[in-house]
């Protein structure tokens, strides 16, 4: 999630964002939200290579660890209206059965393949040689969700914002590993 503030200076863009902030700061003090990091980016704008004023934002990325707080929190904070929100995504707790689920099965894949390539050569597979990770871009949601917002103000704050029509409801996850493996035919 992000805020944004423009002015002619950083000092007034900063103030005017801390104004912002002040209104999510208590949204983020409550049981099953996590605030995972907040990051500060205070720069100038330009348009067409002349400095117009200075902006500054706030990052958030957040971690609801409770299911039944989510739309609760989502709908708070479009309330106060900030300039991005994404999300959510899901990731498993604990990954670990999942990781190894997947691990057995891209070694299973990754033998079939070493077994066709062998035999596509009229050989046969002898032992593995070496194996490494070939790291994937982690947990992946499977399927979407959401749909149109409809009432929500463009600007200014507003009451919180009805998300349960968003189906905002955890999705599946896909564990993904890739391995690399190195075989020796036999003679």
């Amino acid at each position: 999630m992000t805020f944004s503030s423009a002015a002619q200076t950083r000092a007034e863009a900063v103030a005017a964002l801390g104004e912002q902030v002040d209104d999510v700061e208590p949204l983020l003090n409550r049981e099953g939200v996590v605030v995972k990091s907040r990051r500060l980016a205070v720069h100038a704008d330009w348009h067409r290579q002349r400095q117009v004023g200075c902006r500054a934002e706030q990052h958030y990325s957040l971690e609801v660890t409770d299911p039944e707080v989510l739309a609760e929190i989502a709908g708070a904070l479009l309330a106060v209206e900030p300039e991005r929100l994404d999300g959510p995504t899901w990731s498993l707790r604990d990954d670990t059965e999942a990781r190894k689920s997947a691990q057995r099965a891209a070694v299973a894949d990754a033998r079939s393949k070493a077994v066709g390539y062998a035999d596509a050569l009229g050989r046969t597979l002898g032992p593995l040689l070496r194996i490494s990770d070939a790291e994937a871009n982690g947990p992946a949601a499977r399927g979407a969700y959401g749909a149109e917002a409809a009432g929500i103000a463009p600007a200014g704050r507003s009451s919180a914002a009805d998300v349960r029509r968003l189906n905002l409801e955890p999705q599946d996850i896909v564990s993904t590993v890739r391995c690399v493996t190195h075989w020796k035919l036999a003679e």
